[in-house]
C-alpha cells in the first residue's frame, strides 16, 4: 500500500518539531541550515513516498533521508575562511532562541559527523542502538564505538573550555 498525499501531509505535521530539532543540532544552531536541509529532504522523501510502504517507520525514514541530505550538504561545502573566522561567523548565524548551549554546539560542530549524529540521535532524540544503525546504513557495533568515541571527544573538548 502506497502513501497518499493526506497521509504524508500528516506524517510530516506530526514529525516536524522533532525533525528540526534534530537538524538543529545536527548543523550545531545554524537554524537556517537545518531549515534548508529539512525542506531538501522532505522534497526528496514526498518524490520516493510513493515506494515507501511503512508507515509506522515515517519518523525513521525521514531521519535517514534528513542525515544523508545533511552529509551531502556538508559534502558540497567549500571552506574559503580559517577555523577562527568561521566560528566567529557562525556564532552570529545562530539564532534559534530554543537552544542555549552554544559551547555544546561548539564541540558538537568539531565531532566527525558519524559521531554527531549517534549523539544526537542516541541522547537528544531518544533512538535505540540498533534504529540508528538502520538510519545510518551501519553495524549496530559500529554506532556503540561512535556514541564512545563521541562521547569521549565531547567530554574532552567541554573539560577544555571550562
Amino acid at each position: 500500500m502506497t502513501m497518499t498525499r493526506e497521509q504524508f501531509i500528516s506524517h510530516v505535521k506530526s514529525t516536524q518539531q522533532a525533525f528540526r530539532r534534530f537538524l538543529v543540532a545536527l548543523c550545531c544552531g545554524n537554524a537556517q541550515l537545518a531549515d534548508d536541509i529539512a525542506q531538501e529532504a522532505y522534497i526528496k522523501a514526498y518524490m520516493t513516498s510513493d515506494s515507501f510502504d511503512n508507515p509506522g517507520k515515517f519518523r525513521a525514514w525521514i531521519y535517514k533521508i534528513g542525515y544523508n541530505t545533511f552529509l551531502n550538504c556538508r559534502r558540497d561545502e567549500k571552506i574559503t575562511v580559517d577555523y577562527e573566522e568561521a566560528k566567529s561567523i557562525a556564532a552570529e548565524e545562530r539564532t534559534d532562541a530554543a537552544f542555549n548551549y552554544q559551547s555544546l554546539y561548539d564541540a558538537l560542530d568539531r565531532l566527525p559527523a558519524k559521531e554527531r549524529v549517534s549523539i544526537i540521535l542516541f541522547y537528544m532524540e531518544n533512538y535505540s542502538i540498533k534504529e540508528i544503525a538502520g538510519m545510518t546504513e551501519t553495524s549496530s557495533d559500529a554506532v556503540k564505538q561512535h556514541l564512545s568515541r563521541g562521547r569521549k571527544h565531547l567530554r574532552n573538548l567541554l573539560t577544555d573550555k571550562n
